[in-house]
């Protein structure tokens, strides 16, 4: 079992345990550094979805930087349970609700609209990212804002096909991360011009 780290927030420097399970892959700490960095460090208030949960890393990152409330679906018992044991040890965690699930089927029984900021970071290999963008697509807030990890870069014109624009984007070893954004609303504009106020 090795382990990942808070890297800010109320929970700075807790480690978060990562089981040994096959197709895991839970993001770096640099990665997730970076991502913050986009976002604009804190998350005060914000609605997240922490697709593909895993590890929990990502979610857990966004409540110790303030998230108001953060869902984590996933489907496999002992990573959701890692993710339930983690949050009844640190304690003070209201904002935070586990979902074991297929993420594909959770997101097409969701409210539209609903979250701030989803990350969606699905098992390689198995070509899950096309067919699960639109889903998530769905349930952004119009100035909302989605992470993807995946094994190649994200094609522009299918991106554009369900409204969505990349914000940013780089590569870590065999990685592929983009933050992306609606491309046609007023609101993802004014969320360009200033991320970490866009709520």
């Amino acid at each position: 079992m090795g382990q990942l780290r808070i890297i800010a927030g109320k929970w700075k420097r807790r480690p978060i345990p990562v089981q040994d399970l096959k197709g895991l892959r839970p993001t770096p700490d640099r990665v997730r550094e970076t991502l913050f960095n986009w976002l604009g460090q804190r998350l005060d208030g914000w609605r997240c979805l922490d697709l593909f949960a895993g590890s929990g890393a990502l979610g857990l990152e966004a409540a110790s930087r303030g998230a108001g409330r953060v869902i984590f679906v996933e489907s496999d018992a002992l990573a959701a349970q890692a993710i339930a044991q983690w949050i009844d040890r640190v304690g003070d965690a209201p904002e935070c609700q586990i979902v074991r699930a297929r993420a594909q089927d959770w997101c097409l029984t969701a409210a539209p609209g609903s979250f701030d900021l989803i990350f969606m970071d699905p098992p390689f290999g198995v070509g899950m990212v096309g067919p699960m963008i639109p889903l998530a697509a769905r349930l952004l807030a119009p100035t909302g804002l989605m992470y993807v990890e995946s094994e190649v870069p994200l094609d522009a014109d299918e991106m554009a096909a369900h409204g969505l624009s990349e914000f940013r984007a780089d590569k870590a070893g065999a990685v592929h991360y983009h933050l992306l954004q609606f491309s046609a609303s007023q609101g993802a504009q004014d969320a360009n011009r200033s991320l970490s106020g866009h709520i």
